[in-house]
């Protein structure tokens, strides 16, 4: 997404992924909402939770 000449990623979860994604607590949902990656696959969920956790 371009907003104001800058591009910003934004985090996507694919459809098939909508159901795991909304299995998480609302804390990890929020903080996967901030990572800016695309949840494409349970792999792409799994390194995004693992990120999180290194970050913690």
């Amino acid at each position: 997404m371009l907003i104001d000449g800058v591009i910003v990623f934004m985090t996507e979860i694919d459809p098939k992924m909508k159901d795991r994604f909304n299995s998480l607590s609302e804390d990890l949902k929020s903080e996967i909402m901030k990572q800016n990656v695309q949840i494409r696959s349970l792999q792409d969920l799994i390194h995004c939770l693992e990120k999180i956790v290194k970050e913690g």
